[in-house]
Order: C-alpha cells, then sequence, then structure tokens
C-alpha cells in the first residue's frame, strides 16, 4: 500500500501560481492562445494541446492534486510543445517515417520550450510548468529524453502529461499511421506501464477515462459542426 505521507509530499511539489487570480487567467488564456500557434503549425496534431491540457488536469484531479494544482497542469499541457517553434517545417509537416537524424531534432523541442518559458517566473520551480515541458518524454524505466530521468527522478506533473500527450497521440491520424480506437489506446498504455508510464498515473486514468472519453466525444462533435 503507497505511504499517504510521500503521496503527499509528492503532490505538494507541484508549484502554485504566485501571483493575483486576475494575473493567472491572462497567464492562462495566452498559454492557449501559444498552444493553437504550435498545433497549427503541425498540420498533424490540430487540438492537440487542447487534449492533453484537459486529460493532464482531469489525471491530476483524480490524485489529489488541489484545483490550483491541477490547473498548473492545464496550462503545461498546453504550453508542452511549445519548443516545436524552433523545430523547422520541412521535419515537422514531413509525410513519412522521421530518418533518425531528423528525430534527434524533434527530440530537442522539450529544450527548447524549457529556454523559451524559463524567463516567466511563475512558471519556474521544481515541478513548475518549465519542468514539466522539458521533462514530457521522459520515460519511467528511465530510457527517455533529454536527461534520461527515471521514476520519481522525473517531476510529477510531467509524468502525468506523458500520459495525456501519448493518449492523445495515438488518437490521431498520422502521416506514418493510423489513429488508433480508443480501446487500442488504453491497451498501449496498459502495456507501456513500468516502462514508458508511471503505474500510478495510469491507474488515475483508468479511474476517469468515461469522464475523458466523453470530453473526446464532445470536442469532435465540436469540430465537426464548426
Amino acid at each position: 500500500m503507497n505511504n499517504p505521507a510521500n503521496r503527499s509530499i509528492e503532490l505538494d511539489d507541484i508549484c502554485e501560481f504566485q501571483v493575483l487570480d486576475a494575473v493567472q487567467m491572462t497567464v492562462h488564456q495566452f498559454a492557449e492562445s501559444l498552444s493553437h500557434i504550435i498545433d497549427a503549425k503541425d498540420h498533424c496534431t490540430y487540438n492537440h494541446s487542447e487534449e492533453v491540457a484537459v486529460m493532464a488536469q482531469t489525471i491530476g484531479q483524480q490524485m489529489g492534486l488541489s484545483a490550483k494544482q491541477a490547473d498548473i497542469l492545464h496550462v503545461a499541457g498546453h504550453l508542452h510543445d511549445i519548443g516545436k517553434v524552433g523545430i523547422q517545417d520541412s521535419i515537422l509537416k514531413k509525410r513519412g517515417p522521421l530518418t533518425k537524424s531528423e528525430f534527434n531534432i524533434i527530440k530537442r523541442h522539450p529544450e527548447i520550450g524549457a529556454q523559451i518559458m524559463a524567463p516567466v517566473l511563475p512558471f519556474s520551480g521544481k515541478n513548475g510548468i518549465v519542468k514539466m515541458i522539458l521533462h514530457h518524454h521522459e520515460r519511467f524505466d528511465g530510457k527517455g529524453y533529454p536527461h534520461g530521468l527515471k521514476g520519481h527522478e522525473i517531476p510529477l506533473g510531467a509524468r502525468i502529461i506523458a500520459v495525456a500527450d501519448s493518449l492523445s497521440a495515438m488518437l490521431q491520424h498520422r502521416p506514418y499511421r493510423k489513429a488508433m480506437s480508443y480501446e487500442q489506446a488504453l491497451d498501449e498504455l496498459i502495456a507501456c506501464t513500468d516502462t514508458q508510464f508511471d503505474p500510478k498515473v495510469v491507474d488515475a486514468f483508468f479511474g476517469v477515462r468515461e469522464i475523458i472519453w466523453d470530453y473526446l466525444g464532445s470536442l469532435h462533435k465540436r469540430e465537426g459542426a464548426a
């Protein structure tokens, strides 16, 4: 059984905004606007940042985060791919599998994103938004990037975003593969638990999987009506 005291300490590591509510709302709205730029730049990822933001926030709440802490996850979800503004379109929009050298360039986007957001002081801290952006492609087994962090060395927010990011990506069509069904994506999450993903985060996701499914359905209905 998990130690509640240890769990509380980890949840408390997520930095809350140290700013007035009105400024926080403006920052949040600005983050959403920036995410639209990223999603527009990459034709394969329409609404990806919005999906990651909402799913990460929902998973965080299921794990016991406060409303403010979960709101931080929402902002980080919108900004997790901001570093892709520094990746050339010829690679980002390539229709087909990437070469090894092209993939190595893509792998720079977490570090580029962290550098872009680092000057925003409310986003800094041990598990602030900058760290979530920097480490959202780390793996629980230590085989991720950019720093090869393992297990709980990876900030909690980054571990949550990793699950939301991967799920959203699996559900979208890409030039090199078709979108998975929701059931197929859930099976993949289970298969990658303990290797790519934190089992506690995956467990929390499954606690809200129907809520997330309903959200995705309503989002796609809005897209169809637009």
